[in-house]
């Protein structure tokens, strides 16, 4: 059965959605069987596996109002194992059109109940709030992927989405767990980076990812040529940090915990 993942941190601008991409990719590479779901009416997962342009009422909006199913709205992307499940902004409007719907925090998860043993990961790329999205995205979730930039603030806001996530445990889905945090945007010329490193360390202990994304400009580059990283340049920094990830997950490192 297939393990469904969120990138999830209610703060913008962290790397959930670059993350999203390139550990799908990496994945993918790895002979992984891997969907990703873009649950963002961003569209920026979309945009960077250069499918936004998607044949009109075929995207994730679809699928949770119930007019679609979701294999019907699947899209094979470059790598041989990688799908997506797109989204476009219409997706602004679900939590509005879903708020006064019985059972509404379940059906993203009913949605993925009947495709998810087709695949061996499901990664969900998560809006940057704590909205019913985010909390469909978490309750249809065996696991959550916290990336957290390694600049001032980083740990802003963090407690405000784990008091969700402890919420969610114990309402709607008692198995969802931190299957890691993931440091991102490294910069290794400046003590910041590693003294935020430390503090990030010290309050989430064993459960951050050995592996560190670096700043990276060909990271930085290419989803404007609607590619994952390894594609783009697999020589870089930030193609091996991905790889280097997709190999810990792989290994179980930081899952049940």
């Amino acid at each position: 059965m297939g393990k469904v993942t969120s990138i999830a941190n209610q703060k913008g601008g962290v790397g959930k959605t670059t993350t999203t991409i390139n550990l799908a990719a990496s994945l993918a590479a790895a002979d992984q069987k891997v969907l990703l779901i873009d649950f963002d009416p961003q569209a920026n997962s979309t945009s960077g596996l250069g499918k936004q342009k998607i044949y009109a009422g075929k995207s994730v909006y679809q699928v949770l109002l119930g007019e679609k199913q979701a294999r019907e709205v699947i899209v094979p992307t470059e790598l041989d194992h990688l799908w997506i499940m797109p989204s476009d902004r219409s997706l602004i409007g679900a939590e509005y059109e879903l708020f006064s719907e019985i059972g509404r925090e379940y059906k993203l998860k009913e949605a993925l109940s009947v495709i998810k043993n087709e695949f061996d990961y499901l990664l969900i790329d998560c809006p940057p709030s704590l909205g019913l999205l985010t909390v469909n995205a978490l309750t249809a979730s065996d696991s959550v992927i916290i990336p957290i930039q390694c600049e001032y603030f980083a740990l802003e806001g963090v407690s405000d989405f784990l008091g969700t996530m402890d919420r969610i445990r114990k309402s709607v889905n008692d198995r969802l767990d931190i299957e890691g945090v993931l440091l991102t945007m490294y910069d290794e010329r400046t003590n910041l980076s590693s003294q935020v490193t430390s503090e990030i360390r010290e309050f989430f202990k064993d459960r951050v990812f050995d592996t560190i994304v670096p700043r990276n400009v060909r990271l930085s580059e290419a989803p404007s040529f609607g590619k994952p990283v390894i594609l783009y340049d697999i020589r870089s920094k930030g193609a091996d940090a991905y790889l280097k990830l997709a190999s810990e997950i792989l290994d179980g490192k930081k899952g049940s915990r």
